[in-house]
């Protein structure tokens, strides 16, 4: 019988998709013994994983409840097969993708520090705002009091699950999409990431939701920031080490840009950090994902590709397959 490991913060009625046969242990953050365990489900923090880590023996498969596991490989080792949680996420992340390009299009930061300061007339600081962020200097009449998202160019920089997502969430906008991947394809048509400093004069929003590989890291630079046009919207649902902050902070402070992140480089963002204090900048913790449909998304997930594992079937979400045999069922 496979002993499947588990947080014990996950609620004992999200197990029941998982096959039968499966003996579940529940493992808090404060182990403090060593457990035998086959299959390991972490934590979705990785701070409180890594704690218990050094606890558990005998794992052979890993089965994320994130689509990011860049943390995983290097802890476990290359013994143990590794499945990511990917296609859990895609709903959440997008809308929130979605959400944050609407909310700084239509100015919502700047309007919640109106209605906290409770001067209606802040108002007509707004045209004057437009007027800096995008160079658009036109005596415009009635005055500028957001933008539409309808007909944006957007420049999606990653194609997998999440930003086919986004992308069908954005249709209805009409929005001019061009489509962004490690390598070329057809049918949607998809440019190769070598591509990309070609394609950024001419998106007004950029979407980050590519994973964070060696390749990747730092893709986001001072000179790609330069290419963007002015007034142009940076969305960050992807991961922290992707744009360079230093790069993006002066950016910012510039006015060439504004941006939307969910992710930081460092994370957690320490206080005081100058990302918190800059212009035309929405920050969310690394919050995307977490909605109420997280932990059955992610669990349903898990259930099936252990219901493959246990069959000998092949493994759906496999990010790392093990160099030693895999358990038998």
């Amino acid at each position: 019988m496979l002993r499947v490991g588990y947080p014990a913060t996950i609620e004992s009625e999200l197990l029941k998709s998982f096959p039968e046969g499966v003996e579940f242990i529940a493992l808090p953050d404060s182990l403090d013994h060593d457990v035998n365990i086959d299959v390991w489900i972490p934590d979705p923090y990785p701070a409180r994983s890594l704690k218990i880590w050094p606890h558990l023996h005998g794992v052979r498969l890993v089965l994320a409840l994130m689509a990011g596991t860049e943390w995983i490989p290097g802890t476990v080792g290359p013994h143990v097969t590794i499945c990511n949680a990917h296609g859990a996420h895609n709903i959440a992340t997008a809308e929130w993708t979605v959400s944050a390009i609407l909310s700084m299009l239509k100015y919502f930061p700047l309007y919640q520090d109106f209605q906290r300061s409770g001067q209606w007339m802040r108002r007509f600081e707004i045209p004057g705002h437009y007027a800096r962020l995008t160079g658009d200097t036109r005596p415009l009449y009635p005055p500028v009091m957001l933008e539409e998202l309808t007909g944006k160019k957007v420049l999606m920089v990653g194609y997998g699950g999440i930003g086919k997502e986004i992308e069908r969430m954005l249709t209805p906008f009409n929005v001019e999409m061009v489509r962004v991947a490690r390598s070329a394809r057809s049918d949607p048509k998809v440019h190769a990431v070598s591509e990309l400093d070609s394609l950024l004069p001419w998106a007004e929003v950029v979407v980050l939701i590519l994973p964070s590989t060696a390749e990747s890291r730092g893709l986001i630079g001072s000179r790609q920031l330069a290419l963007l046009q002015q007034g142009a919207l940076l969305v960050n649902a992807a991961r922290g080490p992707i744009v360079d902050t230093d790069a993006l902070v002066e950016a910012l402070h510039a006015g060439h840009i504004r941006a939307a992140v969910d992710v930081t480089e460092p994370e957690p963002l320490p206080d005081g950090h100058p990302l918190w204090s800059c212009p035309n900048l929405l920050i969310t913790p690394h919050i995307a994902g977490s909605s109420p449909q997280f932990g059955p998304r992610s669990m349903r997930t898990a259930a099936g590709e252990l219901r493959r594992y246990i069959n000998g079937e092949p493994l759906h979400n496999a990010v790392q397959t093990a160099i030693s045999p895999a358990l038998p069922a």
